[in-house]
């Protein structure tokens, strides 16, 4: 895991580097920095409009008496969504957007509900009740 992380660390950043310079040799170099800095912006308000929407989920899921699992897992697509958008880059953008917008967002959301299942199941995590 944390050779992957070294890797994504290194690799991310040429691309990112990389995508933003050929950007701007296509539509200028003003236009791709308004465009970062646009999308950072909507990461910001898109971030803030989708976790309320979760959080009045998770609280009203609560009050009926569930846990809000799913919900929870929205609100950690959303961070993770929010926090992509908010980096300098354009796949991040991408990535970021399919992490907040809801019909992709829920798709993410059955990827991260069976990579976690797939955990519990081998023993790689354990949940311990006090």
């Amino acid at each position: 895991m944390r050779r992957w992380l070294l890797v994504l660390a290194i690799v991310l950043p040429v691309i990112e580097i990389w995508g933003i310079v050929r950007i701007g040799a296509w539509l200028g170099g003003w236009t791709a920095l308004l465009l970062v800095l646009l999308t950072a912006a909507l990461g910001a308000y898109m971030m803030r409009r989708e976790g309320l929407r979760v959080l009045a989920s998770a609280r009203a899921e609560m009050e009926q008496g569930r846990m809000p699992g799913l919900a929870l897992l929205d609100g950690v697509c959303v961070l993770a969504g929010g926090a992509l958008l908010l980096l300098p880059g354009f796949l991040t953008d991408l990535l970021g957007l399919v992490l907040l917008l809801p019909p992709t967002r829920a798709y993410c959301r059955g990827l991260l509900l069976g990579w976690l299942e797939a955990r519990l199941r081998s023993g790689q995590i354990t949940i311990r009740r006090r």
